[in-house]
């Protein structure tokens, strides 16, 4: 799949310590997504990963820019 990462993007995924192989996993086959509630140019992309005790990672990708732009990622503690 084809995307960009934001600096913004490519420093979240370091300092929490996130494998870009990870982000592209929940980026091309989430399991569920949800609308941004204050921008509709983002899409909210969910997945368990099972290589970091099955937490929920959250990936916020722009679709209205083509390639897709990843602007942030992070596990998320409210979903199990």
């Amino acid at each position: 799949m084809d995307y960009n990462l934001t600096a913004h993007a490519k420093d979240a995924l370091a300092k929490r310590q996130i494998a870009l192989e990870w982000m592209e996993q929940v980026l091309s086959a989430p399991e569920w997504t949800e609308r941004d509630p204050a921008d509709a140019d983002l899409e909210h992309r969910l997945a368990h990963v099972a290589a970091f005790g099955n937490r929920v990672l959250r990936v916020i990708v722009n679709v209205k820019i083509d390639p897709p732009r990843i602007v942030t990622a992070y596990f998320d503690r409210r979903r199990s």
